[in-house]
């Protein structure tokens, strides 16, 4: 290998990758109990494109349901696996048939990921010349470029915008937040949550536990 392909290699960015191996050795298995015919008692959301981890998030728990009695869930945790099955990578649909069909079994096992419902998002813009490379509605992260500084900044598509630099944006208008966006430059901190759970936490959506 010569110079010019030691310098290739120096220049990508393994923080993706170093993210994903962190999480994976942060991962912890709990075994909860149940009652045969009783749910789960859990509402789960898509952790949003662009995540490290790509699976489902805990968005809601039944109060006195299996999942909150156990006292070992919280809100925003990753769930990998559920009795051995993978749910990573795998779409919303199929993850809560994967929970509708624990019905009938008295102990589930699952593998987790403990975060935060918030992820803090750091975007680091030079310039007004670089593009932020995602696009807002309504608050609403909508699409995001590949590769660009926002997805290695932490943005998530589905994510609803909770702060920016510190100042809360939730009932700011989708103007005034486009422009508070365009016009940042530096460091660029941000705090958002999955949309459907942020509607969820706040009321807008009646949840449907599985």
């Amino acid at each position: 290998m010569d110079n010019g392909d030691f310098s290739l290699l120096f220049s990508l960015d393994f923080k993706p990758f170093v993210q994903f191996f962190f999480c994976l050795c942060l991962s912890i298995v709990l075994q909860l109990e149940k009652q045969k015919g009783e749910i789960l008692g859990v509402v789960i959301v898509e952790s949003g494109w662009g995540s490290i981890l790509p699976t489902v998030i805990l968005a809601n728990m039944m109060n006195g349901g299996p999942a909150a009695r156990s006292g070992k869930l919280s809100i925003g945790d990753q769930i990998m696996s559920i009795n051995g099955t993978s749910l990573v990578g795998l779409p919303l649909a199929t993850c809560q048939g994967i929970i509708k069909g624990l019905k009938n079994q008295t102990v589930v096992k699952l593998n987790i990921v403990s975060c935060p419902p918030v992820t803090t998002v750091l975007i680091k813009r030079p310039d007004l010349k670089y593009q932020l490379g995602f696009s807002v509605q309504n608050g609403i992260i909508c699409s995001l470029m590949r590769g660009g500084i926002a997805e290695r900044g932490g943005v998530r598509v589905g994510h609803r915008i909770i702060e920016i630099n510190g100042q809360s944006v939730v009932a700011t208008a989708h103007e005034k937040i486009v422009q508070a966006l365009s016009n940042s430059v530096g460091e660029i901190h941000m705090k958002t949550m999955p949309a459907a759970m942020f509607r969820l936490l706040t009321g807008q959506e009646t949840p449907i536990y599985i």
